[in-house]
């Protein structure tokens, strides 16, 4: 008889090299970030005379008070509120989609899908002078749904290309077994596949809020009352109003930057599964 052979993987030693790239990886990245928040307790004459990287001999809150007193908590409320529901569509729309890319068989299945994984290429700015036309005959100018619907149908291409690959890769035997047991084909999308794909999803979700939250240009040209404006174009007015105050600038930058770090912590585990799924096959 045969003796089986039995392989023991060790992980991967890390040596001086790989921990000196991690080192300097994680100065260029995090040198940015502190640089903006001790800049924004910094006094404006401090700013001016102080070299760059001194901390602030007087840490100054105000220049987060004043922030949060003008402009942070409905410009706040509003990217919450667009992201929040363009994400939801862009999920909803976005997975059933990728199922019938992925599981099921018709006649232009392929065409299609290549056709709206094309839209990835169109620069979404031409666009802009039809959809400011649009949303006027609609008369949902300067609304937050004149938001919703350029943002869903433009994360709705690189939603559909990662799900669609995604599902690919579920077992098919899982739907075999449901289709035996009498499930419908809306069942096994809700009950299987939806679940299964709740780590790509999440990467999907993480992945376009970063982008819609940082939108300048159609939150610019389809809104204008100060009550519809999102968290960059009250930055974007905060710098018209206080262009001189450089730290109440970065104090700005600082607290629109929070909400995406902290559901970036919540999240990780989840996003980082969603990249590598798929990259390893049984």
């Amino acid at each position: 008889m045969k003796q089986s052979r039995s392989f023991n993987f060790k992980k991967p030693h890390l040596g001086i090299s790989h921990w000196s790239i991690g080192i300097v990886w994680l100065v260029v990245a995090t040198l940015p970030f502190l640089f903006m928040i001790f800049m924004g307790f910094k006094t404006p004459s401090e700013q001016i005379t102080d070299p760059i990287w001194k901390f602030p001999e007087n840490w100054q809150i105000s220049n987060f008070s004043q922030v949060l007193n003008v402009i942070y908590f409905q410009s706040l409320a509003n990217s919450i509120i667009v992201v929040v529901i363009s994400m939801f569509l862009t999920v909803i729309i976005a997975s059933m989609a990728a199922f019938a890319f992925a599981r099921l068989h018709f006649k232009l299945n392929s065409i299609l899908f290549s056709l709206i994984v094309a839209g990835l290429i169109v620069p979404i700015h031409t666009t802009l002078l039809p959809i400011y036309i649009l949303t006027n005959r609609l008369k949902i100018y300067d609304t937050l749904a004149a938001l919703i619907g350029p943002y869903v149908a433009f994360s709705i291409p690189i939603s559909i290309f990662i799900l669609t690959q995604f599902m690919r890769e579920v077992p098919r035997d899982l739907a075999e077994a449901a289709l035996i047991d009498g499930a419908s084909t809306n069942r096994i999308y809700r009950s299987i596949y939806f679940p299964v794909s709740r780590n790509a999803i999440v990467t999907v979700g993480i992945f376009n809020a970063v982008t819609l939250w940082n939108e300048f240009v159609f939150a610019y040209v389809l809104t204008s009352s100060p009550g519809k404006r999102t968290l960059p174009l009250a930055i974007w007015d905060f710098q018209g109003q206080y262009s001189s105050n450089i730290p109440a600038l970065l104090a700005s930058l600082t607290l629109s930057a929070i909400p995406l770090m902290l559901t970036y912590f919540i999240f990780q585990e989840k996003l980082v599964s969603g990249v590598m799924a798929g990259a390893v096959r049984a």
